[in-house]
Parts: C-alpha cells; sequence; structure tokens
C-alpha cells in the first residue's frame, strides 16, 4: 500500500515569517535565542471593527475542521448589538484565547489523543496574550492564520475538506487535520517520518521524499505509540534485551543470555540471523524504547496490513535505510555496511547529524490532484478524534481535566 503523494507534497515549509517566536520553539529544531516578552496587561479594550473581523474569522472555521459553534460567535454578535464596549471586550477575549490555544496546539486535548507523545506544538499563554493585545487593533485573521500548521499535507486536506464527497468523508479529514494542528510546525530540512496506518517510513530531504520504506508496526494488543525522537546512530548486529512484558510469557530460554539482577530476569539475545531485531538497529533513545530495525520475518512485508511487532517499527530494506542515514559521514556506504554485518560483531556507527524521527498516525493523506487517500484505522483512533471534534468545550474540557 503505497501512499499516493508527489514528493513535494510532504514538504515542509519552513514556519513563516509571521508565526510567533513561540512556534519556533515547539519544534525540534533549534529555536531563535530570544525569550518570550511580557505578557501586556489585558487593559486594551477590542476595537469595533476588529471585534467585527473576529466574528467572521469563527463563522469561517468550518475551512479548517472546526466548528464555529464550538466558539460561540453569537455571544460576540449579541454583545456588539448592544454596543457595551467593555462588554464585547469580555468575550472577544475569551474566544480569541481559544481560538489561539486550539489554531496552534490542536482543540482535542488529553486522553483524546491516545498513546500521542511528541512535545505539545501550541503557543503558550504569554504569547497568546500578545497576539491578543495585537488583534484588537486589528489584522486578527492574518494573525490567527498565522498560528495554522503550513505543512502541504494539511493544506492539501483543507483543499478536500472543500469538497467532500460524504459526510463520513468530511469526518475523516477534520480528524486528520487536526493531527497536523498536534505536530511540531518545523519539522526539520532533513527528517524521517513514519505513519503507522500507511505502515510506512519515509525520507525526507528539502522537501522531497526521497526513499519510502515498507515497515511493520505494534499488533493491536501491543499499539505503537506516538512520538517525536532523535536518531544518532546505526548499530550492526545487535543485542536484543528481551522487554519484561514478554520475558513473562517466555517458556524457556535456549540460545539466550540470561542473569538475575534487583528480582527481575534479564533475557538478552545475541547478534545473529534469528535476532528479533534483525542485523540493523536505529538508535533514537525514547522514554518508550522505540526505534527502527531490521527482522528475520522478511515475509511480513507482503502483507497490505501490517501490524503485528511488539510496539518497535520493523523497516524493510533496512540496510538501504541505513546508507542513507549514514552517506554524510563519508565513512558509511551500503558496501562498508554489508562486511560489518558479515564480520558478525556489535559496531555502532554514529550519524554525521542527529535525524528528526517523527511516528506519527494519520489515516488520510492528500494527493496532488485534490483528492485524498485513505489508510486502515489500525487502532481505531480516529472515532475518539472526531467525537471529540465534535463536543462542546465545556464537554471537551471536562474529557481532558483542563
Amino acid at each position: 500500500m503505497k501512499m499516493l503523494v508527489r514528493p513535494t507534497l510532504l514538504a515542509f515549509a519552513l514556519t513563516s515569517p509571521t508565526l510567533p517566536a513561540a512556534v519556533h520553539a515547539q519544534s525540534n529544531q533549534p529555536a531563535p535565542q530570544q525569550a518570550t516578552p511580557p505578557a501586556p496587561a489585558a487593559t486594551m479594550h477590542w476595537a469595533r471593527p476588529a471585534a467585527t473581523e473576529l466574528v467572521a474569522y469563527v463563522e469561517r472555521l468550518d475551512a479548517e475542521g472546526l466548528s464555529p459553534a464550538n466558539y460561540a460567535p453569537d455571544r460576540l454578535r449579541a454583545a456588539l448589538t448592544a454596543g457595551d464596549q467593555a462588554a464585547f471586550t469580555r468575550v472577544a477575549d475569551d474566544i480569541f484565547m481559544r481560538l489561539a490555544r486550539d489554531l496552534s496546539g490542536g482543540s482535542v486535548r488529553g486522553a483524546d489523543r491516545v498513546s500521542w507523545y511528541m512535545a505539545p506544538s501550541g503557543i503558550d499563554e504569554a504569547e497568546q496574550r500578545n497576539l491578543l493585545e495585537r488583534a484588537k487593533r486589528g489584522g486578527v485573521a492574518g494573525i490567527l492564520d498565522g498560528l495554522l500548521p503550513t505543512h502541504p499535507q494539511y493544506v492539501g486536506l483543507r483543499r478536500a475538506l472543500a469538497n467532500p464527497a460524504n459526510a463520513e468523508r468530511r469526518d475523516l479529514i477534520r480528524a486528520n487535520m487536526e493531527r497536523w494542528r498536534w505536530m511540531p510546525r518545523n519539522l526539520g530540512e532533513r527528517h524521517i517520518i513514519v505513519n503507522v496506518p500507511a505502515f510506512t517510513a519515509a525520507f525526507i530531504e528539502n522537501g522531497e521524499v526521497i526513499a519510502r520504506h515498507r515497515t511493520v508496526v505494534g499488533a493491536t494488543s501491543t499499539p505503537t505509540p506516538q512520538l517525536s525522537a532523535t536518531a544518532v546512530a546505526v548499530t550492526f548486529n545487535p543485542w536484543w534485551t528481551v522487554p519484561q512484558s514478554i520475558v513473562r510469557t517466555m517458556r524457556g530460554f535456549g540460545g539466550y543470555q540470561v542473569r538475575e539482577a534487583n528480582g527481575y530476569r534479564i533475557v538478552r539475545q545475541p547478534p545473529g540471523p534469528r535476532n528479533s531485531l534483525g542485523r540493523v538497529k536505529i538508535e533514537m533513545p525514547n522514554e518508550h524504547a522505540i526505534y527502527l530495525h531490521d527482522t528475520p520475518a522478511q515475509n511480513l512485508f507482503s502483507r497490505s496490513v501490517r501490524a503485528f511487532s511488539h510496539g518497535c517499527i520493523r523497516t524493510q530494506g533496512i540496510r538501504d535505510f541505513a546508507a542513507r542515514l549514514l552517506e554524510s559521514t563519508g565513512e558509511w556506504d551500503r558496501g562498508r555496511i554489508d562486511e560489518a554485518i558479515a564480520a558478525g560483531r556489535t559496531t555502532q556507527a554514529r550519524l554525521a547529524a542527529p535525524m528528526p524521527v517523527y511516528i506519527s498516525y494519520f489515516t488520510a493523506a492528500a494527493t496532488n490532484d485534490g483528492n485524498i487517500v485513505t489508510y486502515t484505522d489500525v487502532y481505531g483512533r480516529d472515532t475518539r478524534v472526531r467525537q471529540a471534534l465534535n463536543r462542546a468545550p465545556s464537554d471537551r474540557a471536562m474529557a481532558s481535566g483542563s
């Protein structure tokens, strides 16, 4: 199952100059060395034209896959009609702050982001208030638009949302637009993005997909979490330290190295053709112990639905994958990698520069002809996102614990 997306569609347009500095700080790339200025005291009233522009912006939120009713435009319209500037300022302040939070970081939060462990993309409250004070003078649409993702996938999904085939397709597009609002705004000029439902791992360089590999992801009983990490090295002929969750199910330890430590049985599988990690492991330290690796079960890559692992990402053609990662070292090519593996010794090669890795969950992707291609919702997570998008704000706050 191959993503029908032209290379440039998965490009990441770097953060626009109109975006606030706090957005840069949510990326996995170095942020400008400047502190967010203190939020000004909220004493300025909204100018009536600016408040009217805010109402109009809310009424267009359908285009971003959000429900206008969740931001109560009628309240602001009624306050404007009443003519009490202090009253419509209070209402406008509340609406703007919620919009700034949701557009920059997503409106679905807490437990509804099942197994989503990437750093929050949203701007902090101090920056929200800085933007609020700017918006009171005008330019509301530009300020709020500057908080939205600029990734071509988000733009393509928004375009497809304008002409959905049916309500079900519309809900699918909305759920995936929301996930892009959760993502870091700057993914980096060179990065790897794994899309779990598509069972693929893609190399992105300078805005182009230069390689795409099939993957095997976590089974439904051991789902792969969504996270960001940094690849720093490649290990050839790795040892495999068996997770305790698997150790408890093992009936024998033939061929494994076993020792006792602190009341636990530590089980390690030595390098070799039967090693569960295969011959190559991509080192990308993270608290979930998720990484990309080889596998002796190569036959699974021919399946259309490939959810069989304990959570890690088994990657087809891992030697070519490693060669691409190590290319810029000037020391490791495919030939040397094959030699290191044939030698049988555990060897580690460090990358010339760390590579951001994003393990994501998108069940729809935009194509270059204005349509979308869909993937199996392997872990059944779309329904929860759709339901959260359609909840009233008070219900959503209770569900997220905020």
